[in-house]
């Protein structure tokens, strides 16, 4: 994994490079307000990369800006194969699509239709995105229920479920979209720490088994002993990034160190 803020790299594309995300100089303004500030990154498939920083700082924003849910206003970004300039011409949708479909969003929000049951919610979005026939969708969905511990839940609604069960919906969901890349925000946001930890068990689950996953996060204890890098962001830019060790053991930037003293208590 590398972070860091040199914008020169922009446009290039290295066919030797390993990385299966690539964003180069990534800029996202909000009217006066610059929300993401020239990030450069790169990941690696199989990389699990926690994104750390006080409120505000811009994590939430760059994983939109992943995800096109944000279309940023400068940089580049590649996934896989795909690769689009922002700020030149304006993305057509196709675009748009190509690069989201090998990415799975889980939500700090649910974001659950609460009309459909948790097998509903699962399978909307393999039939609307990837073209599978309602039966094809309800076994996928159905499996990854299973796989998140929620197989019972299948016929019941959001409103039928605690918070933890839904955003274990909401990770089958994006789970069953089959993504290249999962991008976790603050997913155990609102949830009380019983509850949190169980999420946090499926991750470690997910990162055990390999897959490649972005997570902006407040849980420090998963940052450190999960990750293969961690990124630092405070005022929408990335001030300091690396193995989580170094970060956590003997981070270099003042305002990591501010941060680190604050959630850490030491």
């Amino acid at each position: 994994m590398s972070v860091h803020t040199d914008t020169s790299a922009i446009g290039t594309k290295n066919n030797s490079d390993t990385a299966f995300i690539r964003a180069e100089g990534l800029i996202k303004d909000f009217g006066t307000h610059r929300a993401i500030d020239g990030v450069s990154l790169s990941v690696a498939k199989g990389e699990v990369i926690s994104v750390i920083g006080p409120s505000g700082a811009g994590k939430s924003t760059l994983l939109r800006c992943l995800n096109l849910l944000e279309i940023p206003d400068a940089g580049t970004l590649r996934i896989a194969d795909q690769q689009v300039a922002f700020g030149r011409v304006r993305l057509k949708r196709p675009q748009i699509v190509a690069l989201r479909r090998h990415t799975g969003m889980v939500f700090q929000s649910f974001n659950l239709f609460p009309h459909l049951t948790a097998v509903e919610n699962v399978a909307l979005g393999q039939m609307r995105v990837l073209g599978r026939s309602k039966q094809e969708a309800r076994e996928r969905a159905l499996a990854q229920l299973d796989r998140v511990g929620l197989a019972a839940k299948a016929n019941a609604y959001p409103s039928q479920c605690s918070g933890g069960q839904q955003q274990r919906i909401g990770i089958a969901r994006a789970l069953a979209m089959d993504p290249d890349v999962m991008l976790f925000d603050e997913p155990t946001s609102g949830l009380d720490p019983e509850i949190g930890a169980e999420i946090l068990a499926i991750m470690r689950e997910l990162a055990a088994d390999g897959t490649t996953m972005l997570v902006a996060t407040h849980e420090m204890q998963f940052a450190r002993q999960v990750s293969h890098a961690t990124i630092v962001m405070v005022n929408g830019a990335v001030i300091e990034s690396g193995p989580p060790e170094q970060i956590f053991g003997a981070p270099s930037h003042p305002r990591t160190q501010k941060f680190l003293s604050a959630v850490l208590g030491r």
